[in-house]
């Protein structure tokens, strides 16, 4: 379905920004009896939604953001409750053949039958479930919100060679890889907004070597799968220390403590770095470097207790050794930078 057939509704047309495709849309802004069949157009080149008298006199609400690059797509989703289905005639008459691997971050699974036999997951609550476009299924579900992959399926046949098996399969969220992967993929969410098409793509395969490992019976992990895991708890690490700068504890010894993570080896990930320590502290002067600029009228001696140095000496000289120069002078600088544009606008 292209933008130009797409139902009315809060609808941001298709861009490509670096190279990712992105588009939203909404069923907020349009009325309470339009609401469901909007949605029902929207989602309609993938599946139905048989719609309810109720959701058709009261309202459905639905929202979701697409990304999509390097033959992958990303959606965020949320909805109310809903029923999906793919039809054997809708199987037969499409070309979608991709797995589609639902990674719940609020709501759960649902029913899931329409194969040979049904499956659900008894505690579904932020689990994954992957469903085959090649096969029928029905899905009941409550409200929920959803991000889903879609992977080619001659990429996930490689990795799977029983690929017809995972359909309507459920990973629990107990599974330390669906925990992984679940993060992984919520990371996705707020970070490819800035990523460029090579930085989305490599996030998006990463997600997928990871959700093809954790749907095999056999659960080693090969070594394309080592590296997207490498890959995938590094960027848990820098997500959780981005998060934590403001904590004047927070240490390499209370990051692997929080994350449950194995000490050697990530102080081993991070020896490009300088180390976990080292990549700590740039990150806290990075991000005392743009306060300082965007805050002009912040005193140092705040933002440096802010961002969890032990001392106004202490970020001073840690400052002047990463950016030769004290905070005073960058602030300085920057403000002699904007008043000069300003004055050339």
């Amino acid at each position: 379905m292209t933008e130009r057939s797409m139902p009315n509704g809060t609808t941001r047309d298709a861009a490509l920004r670096d190279g990712v495709v992105t588009h939203t849309f909404s069923t907020r802004a349009l009325t309470a009896t339009e609401q469901l069949l909007a949605w029902r157009a929207r989602v309609g080149h993938v599946v139905d939604v048989p719609p309810s008298k109720q959701q058709l006199s009261e309202g459905f609400n639905g929202h979701i953001d697409f990304y999509g690059v390097g033959g992958l797509t990303f959606t965020d989703c949320s909805t109310d409750a809903m029923v999906l289905e793919r039809s054997v005639a809708r199987v037969s008459t499409d070309a979608n053949r991709n797995i589609a691997f639902h990674m719940f971050l609020e709501g759960g699974v649902g029913s899931v039958t329409g194969m040979h036999k049904k499956r659900s997951a008894a505690d579904p609550q932020h689990g994954i479930v992957a469903l085959d476009l090649n096969q029928p299924f029905k899905v009941e579900r409550g409200a929920c919100r959803v991000l889903t992959l879609f992977v080619p399926r001659q990429v996930v046949a490689e990795g799977l060679p029983d690929v017809d098996s995972i359909h309507g399969r459920v990973v629990p969220q107990e599974s330390p890889l669906a925990r992984l992967i679940l993060d992984h993929a919520a990371g996705i969410v707020s970070g490819i907004s800035k990523l460029d098409s090579g930085g989305a793509a490599d996030a998006l395969n990463t997600g997928a070597d990871l959700l093809i490992a954790a749907f095999r019976h056999d659960t080693s992990l090969k070594g394309a799968d080592r590296a997207s895991l490498q890959a995938a708890i590094i960027g848990q690490v820098r997500r959780y220390v981005e998060a934590s700068l403001h904590r004047g504890d927070l240490t390499p010894a209370s990051v692997v403590d929080a994350l449950q993570l194995k000490r050697s080896t990530i102080y081993r990930w991070f020896e490009h770095e300088g180390g976990l320590g080292a990549y700590i502290r740039n990150c806290r002067l990075r991000a005392a470097a743009d306060e300082l600029v965007r805050y002009p009228h912040l005193p140092v001696t705040e933002i440096a207790y802010g961002l969890g140095f032990n001392s106004t000496s202490d970020f001073s000289r840690a400052f002047r050794r990463a950016f030769e120069m004290s905070p005073q002078e960058m602030r300085a600088r920057a403000l002699v930078l904007q008043h000069g544009a300003v004055a050339g606008a």
